[in-house]
């Protein structure tokens, strides 16, 4: 089995189309997202409908996402997820302002027949994952942690949001201060490669946000392997 993770996707379907042929999923393998599936980009519907139909697909929830699970009434405080609510079965619409992401960032081309399914995808999602390879455990989030705070203690806000140490010298970023022992992959934070920190030879950190929606690129690890995987985004689209 494989495990793959993919960085923000922000709406860019016709990319994550690309790379999940470019990827070539088994029904066995598993595929995993640090959030920010929607918004910004052209074609979030796209997006949901792509991830639906997968095997094995689990989410990471981010700024976006909590917002939006937020303003339906449903979102848990807890980092696990554990406590998070349903959208009742009867509601068939929501309205656009509910869609909107963080800061009311756009959510773009939505038939409202389906926009109930794209709060349904999210809802009871954690706010992290855990897991392990033969090279040791790895923990996905979307934006990262405070290094010493167990992330099962650390708000659900900050998973989301958190990208500099600003009580520090230097407003470092946080996973400049990350020594491990697990693998940490996340997002959130836009570069044109992806953001690596090591511990000696070992990779303790790792940015899967590489712009797609800004014209970069959208890009997945394989945590077994190593292997990276990039598609080159089509235009800018934000």
């Amino acid at each position: 089995m494989n495990t793959w993770v993919i960085g923000d996707i922000h709406g860019c379907a016709l990319e994550l189309h690309e790379l999940l042929e470019k990827i070539q999923l088994r029904p066995e393998d598993r595929f995993i997202s640090v959030g920010d599936l929607y918004h910004r980009g052209p074609d979030p519907v796209g997006v949901l409908d792509l991830l639906s139909s997968l095997s094995n697909f689990d989410l990471v929830l981010g700024n976006h996402e909590r917002v939006m699970l937020k303003r339906a009434g449903i979102a848990g405080a807890l980092a696990d997820g554990s406590d998070g609510q349903e959208i009742d079965p009867s509601v068939e619409v929501l309205a656009f302002p509910l869609l909107s992401g963080d800061g009311q960032t756009a959510i773009l081309n939505v038939d409202p027949s389906r926009s109930v399914d794209l709060v349904r995808f999210l809802q009871k999602s954690p706010y992290f994952l855990r897991g392990n390879t033969e090279d040791g455990a790895w923990l996905i989030v979307h934006a990262g942690v405070f290094p010493g705070v167990p992330v099962e203690e650390t708000l659900p806000r900050d998973l989301c949001h958190i990208r500099r140490l600003s009580h520090l010298p230097g407003n470092p970023y946080w996973y400049e201060h990350w020594t491990g022992p697990e693998l940490i992959l996340f997002g959130h934070t836009p570069s044109s490669s992806p953001r690596t920190q090591f511990q000696g030879d070992r990779l303790v950190a790792l940015g899967l946000d590489t712009g797609c929606v800004y014209g970069g690129t959208l890009t997945a690890y394989c945590l077994e392997s190593g292997e990276m995987a990039t598609i080159k985004a089509k235009k800018s689209w934000a």
